[in-house]
């Protein structure tokens, strides 16, 4: 079997379609085919007469980010195809196993088939039902708290969770919560942004965030109408922009959700201005009419290390969310929902590796009702390992790390220590948001058994080399 381009699409749908039940967009796919070819973004956009700043702003940021999601590990222009491949090929030679297993086991009688899967199976679904569909755990009372604050005039709420712990899921469901009421909502990243021109220049952020505003509200630009850099200044545009002109296009509420904040907390020639101003439009809301339909979201990873006025900061107003890793009780609703076993003798051994962590547990169900032959014991013994099923998950990790030399040393100190240590705080905080280690009082530790174990053994080896 070769691995070309459509067989990179057909493997792109299937890993987005587990994961988000939807496929590839046209333009997704364009973006991916030109991407294939070695083009250039403007390339791209010429080609299918679109405009470089919404492929490359717009769509590709956002098809990078989805098959990051889907597959497990960091996707970029640069590397998408390897990534693509690495899932082709595990997805080939799993079924080569299984289909190995299957003709290498003896027949078993029915009662002793479920003991063979340690009873992991209450009831086997079919693997079509599940993998068209992404489960997901309500954490009660959060949600509740979230919706009803979305409901009040002006509310603001800050979510913060490392990556891969349910942060986006959460707002993807608040989001829908929010247009079923008739509000209108807007998401977008600062991801999106690009570092070299917009976080060095707060002219031109600001310019960038109220053009994706418009852009996401399906509204014509009229930017130049109300933008006076030299005159009123970039932040009385930007915010006459969204008075005079967004707020005013429709009577309904606006919820304005803004993901990985924590993007700009390096550049505070553009996080100063702008966190102020997130701030002095949550004050609006008290006394101007047209403020009250703005509903704010800010998402970020990590707590917040920037200094800012107290007077001028969107971190120390409106309504905290921080999202913990699941309850043993909710990793059992969570099994449930892929047909999995609900017993604690089930559960426990998977959470003394990965915890409550719902990224982990999710591989580890979906893995598991994909692959039925495969039992919890085998996975559990090959989950540390490169032959295990966070491989990639880990690499990914581990890459990073050797790309940050003093972030590397910082973590080996957290895992080579059987209790809780310090850490410098820039460390800690950079760490926390990777999602690598949790806070415990001014303390921290890995953030589960699962990093734990890796790391110290690929660390080993790596001395034992040198």
């Amino acid at each position: 079997m070769t691995f070309n381009l459509d067989a990179a699409i057909n493997i792109a749908n299937q890993a987005v379609f587990t994961k988000f039940s939807r496929k590839l967009s046209d333009v997704e796919i364009i973006v991916l085919k030109g991407s294939w070819a070695r083009e250039e973004y403007d390339q791209i956009a010429a080609k299918h007469q679109y405009s470089t700043s919404y492929i490359s702003q717009d769509v590709a940021p956002k098809l990078w980010k989805l098959l990051t999601d889907s597959l497990g590990e960091k996707v970029r222009k640069s590397n998408f195809k390897e990534a693509l491949k690495r899932t082709w090929e595990q997805r080939f030679w799993d079924q080569q196993l299984m289909a190995t297993d299957y003709l290498s086991v003896p027949e078993i009688s029915t009662a002793n088939s479920q003991n063979h899967n340690s009873n992991l199976l209450e009831t086997v679904a079919p693997t079509y039902l599940v993998s068209g569909q992404e489960f997901y755990v309500s954490r009660s009372p959060l949600e509740s708290l979230c919706y009803e604050t979305l409901l009040q005039p002006g509310s603001l709420m800050r979510i913060k969770a490392p990556k891969l712990m349910g942060k986006t899921s959460l707002l993807e469901r608040l989001l829908v919560k929010a247009a079923q009421q008739g509000y209108r909502t807007v998401s977008f990243s600062l991801e999106m942004a690009d570092r070299k021109t917009h976080f060095t220049n707060l002219n031109k952020f600001l310019r960038w965030f109220c053009l994706n505003l418009s852009r996401e509200l399906r509204l014509p630009n009229h930017i130049d109408e109300y933008w006076d850099e030299e005159g009123i200044g970039a932040k009385v545009s930007c915010t006459t922009y969204l008075e005079e002109y967004l707020l005013t296009d429709a009577d309904s509420p606006l919820v304005l959700c803004l993901d990985d904040v924590d993007v700009l907390f390096p550049y505070p020639e553009v996080y100063e201005d702008f966190f102020g101003l997130l701030r002095s439009w949550y004050e609006k809301a008290r006394s101007r009419q047209n403020w009250k339909k703005l509903r704010l979201i800010i998402a970020h990873a990590t707590d917040v290390y920037i200094r800012l006025n107290i007077n001028q900061s969107p971190f120390n107003v409106g309504l905290p969310i921080e999202l913990p890793e699941l309850t043993k009780e909710e990793v059992q609703v969570f099994a449930a929902q892929y047909g999995l076993g609900r017993g604690v003798t089930f559960v426990e051994p998977l959470m003394q590796l990965v915890g409550g962590h719902p990224y982990l547990l999710q591989q580890a169900f979906s893995h598991l009702i994909s692959y039925p032959n495969i039992t919890l014991e085998r996975l559990l013994i090959e989950a540390t390992t490169d032959a295990g099923i966070y491989r990639h998950h880990l690499r990914e990790y581990w890459l990073s790390l050797q790309q940050e030399p003093k972030l590397l040393a910082a973590f080996q100190t957290v895992i080579a220590s059987s209790k809780p240590v310090q850490l410098e705080a820039l460390s800690a905080y950079q760490l926390q948001s990777m999602g690598l280690i949790k806070l415990v009082g001014n303390e921290v530790e890995p953030r589960c058994q699962l990093y734990r174990n890796y790391f110290s053994d690929i660390l080993r080896t790596q001395m034992n080399l040198n």
